[in-house]
């Protein structure tokens, strides 16, 4: 679907290699660039780096003047840059926005932060919790008598950063081939995290959503929570709507017990004491057994591996094994199908083959199908590509 599109990757963690390999498996170009690995694995795959699936890997020393070079030729011909350094370590590399975008004018130069390129925490450490607990993003997560729980990197890094930085990138490469001009694209996961809440904000008006923890419908009743099971598993009810909460009260053999009345708010901590108990008389596999399926609203709660071998993840495909890594499939799907998952190079392992194809093109001018902005009488929609390299 990205097919055409360049993107050149400044390795780091979490939120900025999750993007640029979501681009990746959506059929974007995305080249890698990484430290040189240290260590007795020399050039074997690192530990996470099935965040390298699809992507070309080539190695360079950012701290060289070489390094440096190899990077602005990679920008030269391609749409954006991903970096999730601190704000001003790019800069002073030599490889800040300024100095890439006068090397390439259309360049979409996305910036993956923490708190964002400017505030008062900008230059402070933090990590996906951190960065969700400032937003309001994880204070209503879990109920009153308990701490907030975060869904690991899942809310910040992953949702509030890279899915975010993914959807700025695309839209400035669409504004970027439109006008010719490229942009920079700061994408803060305290900023996305934020974002997200909107649903929720606009929920607390009618009263769904309280201002106190443990008083909404999501952190507190009996139709929206987690049970533990007789086994030591557990399994979730969404029962919101009327006639699904009626089928659950059937389905559990409570249909005719007047204490719940579902929004009596009052009554919630019994009756979620009361369920517990139900729940608790089964295993999770009996659950399932009566449950899953129906309109009750209700999935188990399963880890990683249990859940590649659901199924209904099987029935789709959602995960497979391969490099010795569990993985998910790309997401999302188009006319029904997902799109294939590429591999996972070993670091560096397309270095040469960058390199000779950039000398090549410095070396001879022909190899390069028009100028700079485009060919073919349209100086926008067809950006220059080097005939040496795919793309």
């Amino acid at each position: 679907m990205l097919s055409g599109i360049r993107i050149v990757e400044i390795c780091g963690i979490g939120p900025g290699p999750f993007c640029a390999m979501h681009l990746a498996d959506l059929g974007a170009d995305v080249i890698a660039v990484e430290r040189a690995a240290s260590g007795p694995l020399g050039a074997a795959k690192a530990a996470g780096s099935v965040l390298n699936r699809g992507k070309r890997s080539v190695v360079a020393d950012l701290k060289t003047e070489a390094g440096r070079e190899m990077v602005m030729r990679l920008i030269e011909d391609a749409d954006a840059l991903i970096e999730g350094m601190r704000p001003g370590v790019m800069e002073r590399l030599g490889l800040g926005p300024q100095a890439c975008l006068a090397r390439n004018p259309r360049l979409v130069y996305g910036r993956m932060t923490c708190w964002g390129q400017d505030g008062p925490l900008s230059q402070a450490a933090g990590h996906d919790n951190n960065y969700i607990a400032l937003s309001g993003a994880l204070y209503h997560n879990g109920g009153a008598a308990e701490p907030p729980s975060s869904a690991i990197t899942l809310v910040g890094d992953i949702g509030g950063g890279a899915l975010y930085l993914a959807v700025g990138l695309l839209s400035g490469i669409l504004n970027s081939r439109s006008t010719g001009k490229g942009t920079v694209v700061d994408a803060a996961i305290v900023d996305g995290s934020a974002h997200m809440m909107q649903l929720l904000l606009g929920m607390k008006p009618a009263g769904v959503v309280a201002e106190e923890r443990g008083k909404s419908m999501h952190d507190s009743s009996h139709f929206y929570a987690t049970y533990r099971c007789a086994d030591g598993h557990f399994v979730t009810v969404g029962a919101i709507e009327s006639q699904f909460h009626q089928l659950l009260l059937q389905k559990l053999g409570l249909a005719d017990d007047a204490r719940f009345a579902q929004w009596d708010r009052a009554r919630w901590p019994e009756l979620q004491r009361h369920l517990a108990e139900v729940f608790a008389s089964r295993t999770r596999d009996e659950w399932r057994a009566l449950l899953e399926g129906t309109d009750v609203c209700f999935g188990p709660v399963l880890s990683p591996d249990e859940a590649a071998t659901h199924p209904h993840n099987v029935a789709r495909g959602i995960y497979f094994e391969r490099d010795g890594y569990l993985q998910a499939s790309p997401a999302p799907r188009f006319d029904g199908k997902a799109l294939p998952a590429g591999a996972l190079p070993l670091r560096g392992q397309h270095t040469e083959e960058i390199s000779t194809a950039c000398r090549r093109c410095i070396g001879h001018a022909d190899a390069m199908d028009g100028g700079h902005h485009g060919n073919s009488g349209d100086p926008v929609l067809q950006p220059r590509r080097c005939r040496t390299t795919p793309g």
